[in-house]
């Protein structure tokens, strides 16, 4: 008994161990799921106007209606992956006949489409606000000169284009833009991979116990010749 106490004690440590991070996995599992109905809850209903001062809090995946003009210049943000291939994401201003001035995501843009933006009349664009995380320690800074963009950064573009720091990701547009193709937000791009990863650290636990048995099984067999 006294030869096999260490090989049990540690074999039943670390199932114990490589279980509770499965069933931890599974609470996440949960947990990314209610988050996930949350979202398509926003994004399904019946679009509202802009909120006076979004908060990403509050709002982020709201389903809204802004009504304006698209004009000025754009900014152009390097995409790849998307439904619609790779190209840039071309993100212009939106005025409000009352003057404020709102981002819209108008979709992709092919590489090869340097287009210039034509001035769209009044008209109105049902989309969700967002705030992207494109942007983090390791994106490149813009190229200014070529109007290439490596993320959506939401305060710089607002600066740039002298607009309010808000983003609507365009799903539908009464006057769309011919050059572009609409990217609407869903939930299919938001990583849910807690099953997986409880699924690995059960498989784990039963190789531990497995090799825990083998061991203990070689131990009192030598014990025995």
């Amino acid at each position: 008994m006294r030869r096999i106490l260490f090989p049990l004690v540690l074999g039943v440590s670390g199932v114990v161990v490589l279980c509770w991070l499965g069933f931890w996995q599974l609470d996440r599992l949960a947990w990314k799921e209610t988050v996930l109905a949350d979202i398509n809850t926003r994004l399904t209903a019946d679009p509202s106007p802009l909120p006076e001062t979004p908060e990403e809090a509050a709002d982020e995946y709201a389903n809204v209606v802004v009504n304006g003009a698209l004009v000025g210049p754009e900014l152009h943000v390097l995409a790849s992956g998307t439904e619609a291939g790779t190209g840039y994401r071309v993100i212009r201003k939106l005025e409000e006949q009352g003057g404020r001035r709102v981002m819209i995501d108008l979709g992709l843009l092919p590489l090869d489409d340097k287009t210039p933006p034509q001035d769209a009349p009044l008209g109105a664009i049902t989309g969700t606000l967002l705030w992207p995380d494109d942007v983090n320690s390791s994106t490149p800074a813009p190229d200014m000169s070529k109007n290439i963009w490596f993320g959506r950064d939401v305060q710089a573009m607002a600066k740039t284009l002298g607009t309010e720091p808000v983003m609507v990701i365009a799903r539908e547009m009464s006057q769309p833009d011919p050059r572009t193709t609409l990217l609407p937000v869903d939930t299919a791009g938001i990583k849910n991979d807690h099953l997986s990863y409880a699924i690995t650290w059960f498989g784990l636990a039963l190789v531990w116990a497995i090799m825990t048995l083998f061991l203990i099984f070689r131990t009192l067999r030598s014990k025995d010749t």
